[in-house]
Formats: structure tokens, sequence, C-alpha cells
């Protein structure tokens, strides 16, 4: 197989949640273009048919399911009714990830309860389901999206002047919780051919950022910018393909330099 030919994921089935947000959409993209027979899975169906069409459109076709990680019973239907399309799970993409927590470091213990038990628990339901079943197949890939808030503390300056902050305490212990998650995921299904690997964002632009942030947060980065549409394709891509065979367990920051410092 050539270079080139590694990165290709024709034949390859990928199981992408959160696909319909500002992350997920550039991923499932990725993996279209890339060849994948591609399933994408959120709890907003409407939004996934939505950009089912859209990108219908540009030729790139996938199959959206509706599950709700906060509910084991609709996890296992996800995987089962996966399995039923199409016979097997070739990647897994966590992607999903809800915020819950609006009032920060003084929201409620229940907020941050309902924060875990999708963000951390429903994740690692999910994680079993597909794991098993790629150990029955002998090889798989599993890629963790975590966040550079996973890796590193909250920087309040770049909040300066505006009416952000980065007081969420729920989204920095999942995220770095998924981190080590990803290490004892590679190392359980090691022996059955599964790799399993974590990709961590820095922070991805968008249209309602207030400018001060977005220059305040730029500087910090030795690209001087923040992540757009397509910045984390080539990295999904590299972690789900056969161009990484050999990566297990580790932590990719695509942050453009920020946790480099």
């Amino acid at each position: 197989m050539s270079v080139l030919a590694s990165f290709s994921l024709e034949g390859k089935v990928a199981l992408i949640t959160g696909g319909g947000g500002i992350a997920g959409q550039q991923m499932v993209r990725a993996l279209c273009e890339a060849g994948a027979t591609t399933c994408v899975a959120s709890r907003n169906i409407e939004m996934l048919k939505e950009l089912q069409e859209a990108y219908a459109e540009e030729g790139l076709i996938f199959t959206p399911y509706q599950y709700d990680q906060a509910d084991e019973a609709s996890i296992l239907s996800l995987t089962d009714a996966v399995m039923k399309d199409h016979g097997r799970v070739d990647i897994l993409v966590n992607n999903a990830v809800i915020r819950p927590m609006l009032h920060g470091y003084k929201d409620d213990a229940f907020t941050f309860e309902t924060s875990m038990h999708i963000n951390a628990t429903g994740l690692f339901v999910l994680t079993r389901a597909i794991g098993d079943i790629m150990a029955q197949q002998g090889a798989g890939s599993i890629i963790n999206i975590g966040s550079i808030q996973g890796m590193i503390g909250p920087d309040p300056e770049i909040y300066n002047g505006t009416n952000m902050s980065g007081w969420y305490p729920d989204y920095f212990y999942h995220k770095g919780g998924i981190i080590n998650f990803t290490r004892f995921i590679a190392s359980y299904y090691g022996d059955k051919g599964i790799r399993c690997n974590c990709l961590s964002p820095g922070g991805v632009q968008t249209d309602d950022h207030p400018e001060q942030f977005v220059e305040q947060y730029s500087a910090r980065t030795f690209l001087r910018r923040m992540i757009n549409d397509t910045d984390l394709q080539g990295t999904v891509v590299f972690l789900a393909s056969d161009a990484s065979v050999y990566v297990t367990g580790t932590n990719i920051p695509v942050d453009g330099g920020y946790t480099a410092k």
C-alpha cells in the first residue's frame, strides 16, 4: 500500500457522534471525503437531516441517527441500528458533548452531575459497546475528541473586556478525564488490534465570538489564529486511517501551538 493510499477510508464504516456541531460538521465532511461509509449520531435529528441535504448537494453522503447519550438504552439502540445497517464499525469518533453549566463554577451539583452522566458515563457506555464489536472484528480505531482545556487550566486574560469566562469546571474535568480514558481503552483493546487516540482541539472560531476575545486568544497561539472550518480534518482522517496503524494511546493537540508554550 502506498503512503497516500493508507489515508483512504474506502471500505470502512465510521460512526461519529455530535456530528451536527461546529467541530463535528468538518469531521463528518472529512470522513465522507476520505471515502468512509459515514454514520452520524446526534440528539438533534432535524439538524442532521438539514446537514445531510446540504452535503448531498456536494456529493457527500452520510446516514443520520438519533440517540441520547444520557440514556444507555438509546446508546445500545444506536449501536444495534448501525450494525443492522452496515454489519460492522471500523471507526468511532466520540465527539458528542453537552455544556449544561450555564452558571459556571457557581452552578449546582445536579448540573455538574448531569454533565458527568452524559460526557463521561455516556461516552464510556458507547465506547465499550463499539469497542466490543471491534474486538470481535479484530480491528478498529477509536478517536476521542478532547480539548486543550483537558490539558491546561483556564487563562482569564483571554476573556478580558468580554462577557465570556473560562470558569466551567465540568468541561475541564471530563476533558481531562477523556485523555487518560484514551490510554485505558488503548491498553484494554490493544491486543485485539484496536487503537484509541485523542484529538484535543483548541478554540474553534465562531461568528458570535467578540473580536477582542479572538484577538486575545489568537495572540496566545504560535499561528496567531483560532481553529477554522477545516483544521481538524487532516488529523481525524490520519487517526481513523491505516496511516496511523502503529499509533495508539496518544493525545494530539490541534491548537496552533496554544499548549506548546
